[in-house]
């Protein structure tokens, strides 16, 4: 529910005090949709639902009154207190480079790119594709690679499955930075989002520190 989503995240931004980022995309894991019942719907149902949503949910936060018929929703004066900003930031994640990038060309802030290694620079020249189309500047539009993390010195690329080695970096906070570098940074995407299957107290402070100079703002 669109409307709920907005006065649940302009509530979060208060709490925060400007902090919130808005997540939000089109669903893909039909089985959990299942156990919740929320019906899961066909592909191009979902995309056109997120569209609805986002044409309710973006003027809920910029502080507006918002009135709208749709085909899945419809507001009649819907409005987001308490509010503290009038822009939450929007981050979207995926890899189709139709559909989910001209959606991140015409209303997001962020995309968080799905995809390995090699194919990085390809997604790249599909953004830009898509924020041509969009007239927007490509460098208005952030841009991450979702990653998994194993910051242990006695673990090399060479030890990993074949399919995981595009998406994962692993061996001592410098090592990886070094990954992040050359395989992420050189290809044109501004950052990471690492998850770490094995964490190891400290360890998310010092791959963080090791990865400031490579992707701090």
């Amino acid at each position: 529910n669109p409307t709920l989503l907005a006065k649940i995240i302009t509530t979060l931004d208060v709490v925060s005090q400007g902090r919130a980022v808005l997540g939000i995309g089109t669903g893909w894991f039909e089985l959990e949709h299942t156990q919740l019942g929320f019906e899961f719907g066909t592909f191009t149902e979902r995309f056109k639902k997120l569209e609805e949503a986002l044409q309710i949910l973006m003027p809920m936060i910029a502080g507006e009154h918002v009135t709208f018929q749709g085909d899945y929703y419809r507001t009649e004066g819907a409005f987001a207190v308490p509010r503290l900003r009038d822009h939450i930031p929007l981050m979207i994640g995926g890899r189709g480079e139709k559909k989910t990038f001209g959606l991140a060309a015409r209303y997001f802030d962020h995309l968080n790119v799905i995809a390995a290694f090699d194919e990085l620079p390809g997604k790249v020249d599909a953004l830009q594709r898509r924020c041509e189309e969009a007239d927007r500047d490509p460098a208005t539009l952030e841009t991450s690679v979702l990653l998994t993390a194993i910051p242990d010195p006695n673990v090399s690329e060479d030890t990993l499955p074949e399919p995981l080695r595009g998406r994962m970096v692993v061996g001592s906070p410098e090592q990886i930075a070094a990954t992040v570098q050359s395989k992420v940074v050189d290809a044109g995407i501004d950052g990471v989002i690492m998850n770490m299957p094995s964490y190891v107290p400290g360890s998310i402070a010092a791959v963080g520190a090791a990865l400031r100079p490579v992707v701090g703002r």
